[in-house]
């Protein structure tokens, strides 16, 4: 179903670690037709505008790295989107505010939800890793753009984008 969504497009928000690997990955989803890296479920911030990335980096905002994957629900299911994500945190769903090297609740892991049936679909695949699993589960809050030049970083690094491409990624430019 739809899900309330208008048009033919849905949206998908995941946190998985450092958000420039993270979105090279889903770039290489065929249906994938767009993606953001920012920043979300973090506190209503005092100062205006938006978090910057060293703000978020202190940990102090509560924010996490995190991606917004735009989707054609006809081409991949929202239930692949939260299998490629955990198949990415592999080990790290069952470690609190970490993945890999990196430390801290900008880095914790979650699937937020934009509708009941992303909601139900979310709990069933993590539910079916067991009670060890510290991947949040929270409704999809205020999503903050990042700095443009966190934006494709990898691509733009020239690490390849092209659709089912299997090349490992590099996390680093």
């Amino acid at each position: 179903g739809g899900g309330g969504q208008t048009g033919r497009y849905e949206v998908a928000t995941f946190a998985l670690g450092c958000f420039w690997g993270v979105e090279l990955e889903y770039m290489r989803v065929p249906g994938v037709v767009g993606t953001r890296v920012g920043f979300t479920q973090g506190k209503a911030s005092a100062s205006a505008g938006p978090p910057t990335y060293e703000q978020v980096c202190t940990g102090d905002t509560g924010h996490a790295e995190a991606v917004m994957v735009t989707f054609d629900p006809k081409v991949v299911q929202y239930r692949r989107l939260v299998q490629i994500a955990m198949d990415r945190l592999d080990e790290n769903k069952y470690l609190l505010n970490q993945v890999g090297n990196d430390r801290g609740t900008q880095y914790r892991h979650g699937i937020y939800y934009h509708t009941e049936d992303q909601r139900k679909v979310g709990r069933e695949v993590l539910d079916s890793f067991g009670d060890n699993c510290r991947t949040e589960l929270e409704r999809a809050g205020v999503f903050y753009d990042a700095e443009a030049y966190h934006q494709q970083y990898l691509y733009k690094g020239g690490q390849s984008a092209r659709k089912g491409e299997e090349t490992q990624i590099r996390c680093y430019g």
